[in-house]
């Protein structure tokens, strides 16, 4: 395996430089309709192409959503490797959000696709869903330590669907043992660990409710659910008090919709960085 620093050390570094803020690369139909771009393999490149060459200096962290690129078929997977290759030369950390989950060999597969070293699909960090049972995820795991890449584990999803399994058990609740397995995994660190959780910015009192202290995990958390599902900025620090620096917020439409001009999207995320850099940053 490649030496390189773990991903928590390097995305610490990156949310010192750049700010807590992750702006995902989304090119649904309705964007690249926005962006008067065609629906085709062509759009796509040119929508998250125009998305990291505007963006790569000024974010902690880019996140291609790969649904968006698969519906492309085996071209849109070629675009997703150009961009994932182009994150790498300009030296801004990637998340696959891939959400993948799955079992032996299969799991083994997802984890070689998205975290190892040979894969052309290799970013720093890759969402998995733990909902096959926490230990299906063991390739993964192992694959982002001997690679130094992350892993961000879904707990509390901002889909209000979502509630209706992660809640289920009141304090002994499905999510709150994710919690604990992941703080397991990591261990008692010094640095931000390479395992984090996708906890959503719209989940209000739940973790108070299901008596999850987030503190006790050790990795960063990855927020999505700002602007379009109903959170807002001011939410995250409610929301995760205590835990609040090692929040990295996931925001997308309010700055995608703002392109294709380049400049346009770099105030938007000029603005937002500087929101959540008052509401997170100590």
């Amino acid at each position: 395996m490649t030496e390189r620093e773990g991903f928590g050390v390097r995305l610490r570094g990156a949310m010192d430089t750049h700010g807590p803020v992750c702006v995902g690369i989304d090119p649904h139909p309705a964007l690249l309709t926005s962006w008067h771009l065609n629906d085709d393999p062509a759009g796509l490149e040119r929508f998250a192409l125009s998305v990291v060459e505007s963006l790569a200096d000024r974010v902690a962290v880019l996140k291609p959503q790969v649904a968006f690129f698969e519906r492309h078929g085996s071209q849109g997977i070629a675009v997703l490797e150009r961009v994932l290759k182009e994150c790498r030369e300009r030296g801004v950390l990637t998340i696959a959000d891939a959400k993948r989950g799955d079992i032996g060999s299969t799991m083994a597969a997802y984890a070689d696709t998205w975290l190892g070293d040979a894969s052309t699909l290799a970013a720093d960090a890759v969402t998995v869903s733990p909902y096959l049972g926490f230990g299906s995820l063991r390739p993964a795991l192992d694959l982002a330590r001997r690679s130094g890449r992350g892993v961000f584990v879904l707990a509390l999803t901002s889909n209000p669907d979502g509630a209706s399994l992660q809640h289920r058990g009141g304090e002994n609740s499905v999510a709150r043992s994710i919690v604990d397995k992941v703080a397991v995994e990591n261990g008692n660190l010094e640095h931000l660990a390479n395992i984090g959780l996708v906890v959503g910015a719209t989940v209000g009192t739940a973790l108070l409710d299901l008596g999850i202290d987030l503190a006790t995990m050790g990795g960063p958390i990855l927020a999505p659910g700002i602007g379009a599902q109903g959170a807002t900025v001011e939410n995250l620090g409610r929301t995760f008090g205590a835990v609040k620096t090692n929040v990295l917020a996931s925001v997308s439409r309010e700055i995608l919709r703002s392109g294709p001009d380049a400049t346009a999207m770099r105030n938007v995320t000029e603005r937002t960085v500087a929101e959540l850099r008052a509401v997170l940053v100590d």
